[in-house]
């Protein structure tokens, strides 16, 4: 992993960063692979139970770009990964990420910065942030997850007025729309999003992972194949020593000690 994507670790948190500050954070090819094998990595460790993506410097991203990614696309498809790489946008849903993830924004966020934030689970932004979805500006449509996601985030009309127009949006505005969860102030993203995070590593690790496959369900093959699932994806759940302790944690009136098992 070279210096396009920064990785530490907080206990069971991978907190992975956009590293080129000086060009805005856009993202090139190089970058958009290293940070699928970041999230490859957080993917396949049993040790690691969130994530946290953030970006180094004063903006998110300025987005793709484009001389490079319009060559790609001349190919008809995505820069092909590793075998160990998840999809950091979540279209492929044999590469989606399978744990939690937080992502933390500041500054500029455009085009594929925005379908990144999109494609995580939780969204922080700092009061400083700058949406725009405005490849339409470009001459192009958005193709990492936009015309999904703001209509899963927000209404039809809401969704069309920014997609259609590329206008900028600031951060009061993404969270009145349900597209980020919390907006605080300049400079305190990243920890915000890393409390969450590791308020969400603390949950049984088993249990976090079946809420979420559970409410994807949903998204993806509607509510009645999720609801169809929901007991015979809890028994297992009940077998486990992950519910013993919480059983036991309760009773004992004291904090869980999860094992992942």
């Amino acid at each position: 992993m070279n210096d396009k994507v920064c990785l530490t670790r907080q206990c069971d948190v991978l907190c992975i960063g956009l590293n080129r500050p000086d060009k805005l954070n856009a993202m090139d090819i190089d970058l958009y692979v290293q940070l699928a094998e970041a999230y490859g990595r957080l993917d396949g460790d049993p040790s690691l139970r969130c994530g946290v993506l953030y970006a180094e410097g004063a903006h998110f991203t300025a987005g793709l770009e484009l001389d490079q990614w319009a060559e790609q696309f001349r190919k008809g498809c995505f820069p092909e990964l590793p075998a160990v790489a998840c999809d950091p946008f979540g279209l492929d849903p044999d590469r989606r990420l399978s744990k939690p993830m937080v992502v933390a924004v500041q500054g500029i966020c455009f085009t594929a910065g925005l379908e990144l934030m999109l494609a995580g689970d939780i969204r922080v932004a700092s009061e400083d942030c700058r949406f725009g979805q405005i490849e339409v500006r470009r001459g192009l449509y958005p193709v990492g997850g936009a015309t999904v996601r703001f209509i899963q985030n927000m209404s039809w009309g809401n969704a069309m007025r920014y997609l259609l127009t590329g206008d900028e949006f600031c951060a009061r505005e993404a969270h009145r729309l349900g597209l980020v969860q919390e907006v605080c102030e300049v400079g305190q993203a990243f920890e915000r999003a890393l409390d969450i995070a590791q308020r969400i590593a603390r949950q049984a690790p088993r249990a976090v992972l079946q809420t979420l496959s559970s409410a994807r369900k949903s998204l993806d093959e509607g509510g009645l194949e999720a609801i169809d699932r929901l007991i015979p994806d809890l028994l297992p759940l009940l077998g486990s020593e992950d519910f013993s302790e919480g059983v036991a944690s309760f009773l004992e009136r004291r904090p869980a000690r999860f094992v992942g098992r």
